[in-house]
């Protein structure tokens, strides 16, 4: 479960895809042949930093729940992961993985039918839950208080998140990341934010946050993480299932839960 093998790219990959390494050339190779890598050598994984505890700079490394699922499928393939950094709206509209910048797409990202005409998504290995975060005394304890006291909502652009608010009638403000969100919040851009609830309960973990801001409410919107690839990988997705599906039989999916979220899959937010 640890993310030795990673390798930080911070950036982007290459603008030009590359068919290099296939996954013969590791030692799980023999069991995915076929498969080729953007990245000879490598799984690069696209995601968006920070999202703790997904994906996450931790020293010169990420780390994160979203790491050590697709080292799941790394290790089985034999070859080390790498990250690129690059924003969420690139993910989510496949443009990063037709332009050859990754292999897979882990970004705590939700699975939703427009998404699918743009990607495809692996089982689900995560149930996620939407939640506000609010400064204290507000009052509110729903999205109909903040709505009726008019308070001033924040939401990450390009997310569920985002949708789901926006379906109820309320026009969040929006911010490019969950960081700027935050930041949000706490310069009084924002009185309430909506945001994913493991983010949500990462923050007030810190006592900065802790002190001035409270979940207010959970919102339980039925969402499932994916992790995402190019239309037509089906090796390389086929694989990717497999480790999930294996991970949640023999008990390793239970153990990396418990290290990033500290509580048992279905005791988030308990």
């Amino acid at each position: 479960m640890s993310a030795t093998c990673l390798l930080s790219a911070c950036g982007g990959g290459s603008d030009e895809p590359t068919t290099g390494a296939s996954a013969s050339a590791g030692s799980g190779g023999a069991s995915a042949p076929g498969i080729k890598f953007v990245t000879p050598g490598k799984l690069t994984t696209c995601t968006n930093l920070p999202y703790e505890p997904f994906q996450f700079k931790q020293g010169d490394k990420v780390v994160g729940f979203d790491v050590d699922m697709v080292d799941l499928a790394a290790k089985r393939l034999g070859v080390p992961q790498e990250i690129v950094d690059i924003d969420f709206a690139v993910i989510k509209s496949g443009a990063a993985l037709n332009a050859g910048k990754c292999d897979v797409a882990a970004a705590g990202m939700t699975i939703t039918d427009e998404r699918k005409q743009n990607i495809d998504f692996s089982d689900p290995y995560f149930d996620a839950t939407q939640a506000l975060l609010a400064k204290k005394g507000t009052g509110a304890k729903s999205l109909d208080d903040v709505k009726a006291k008019g308070l001033k909502l924040g939401a990450q652009a390009s997310t569920t998140g985002l949708d789901y608010v926006k379906e109820k009638g309320l026009n969040p403000t929006e911010f490019a990341d969950s960081p700027k969100e935050l930041l949000g919040l706490q310069s009084g851009q924002a009185d309430v934010i909506v945001q994913d609830l493991p983010v949500v309960l990462t923050w007030l973990k810190k006592p900065e946050i802790a002190d001035k801001f409270e979940l207010i409410a959970s919102l339980d919107t039925g969402e499932q993480y994916g992790i995402g690839l190019k239309k037509g990988n089906t090796e390389l997705l086929k694989i990717i299932n497999e480790e999930i599906a294996k991970a949640k039989s023999d008990g390793t999916y239970d153990a990396i839960y418990m290290k990033w979220f500290g509580k048992k899959p279905g005791e988030l937010g308990t």
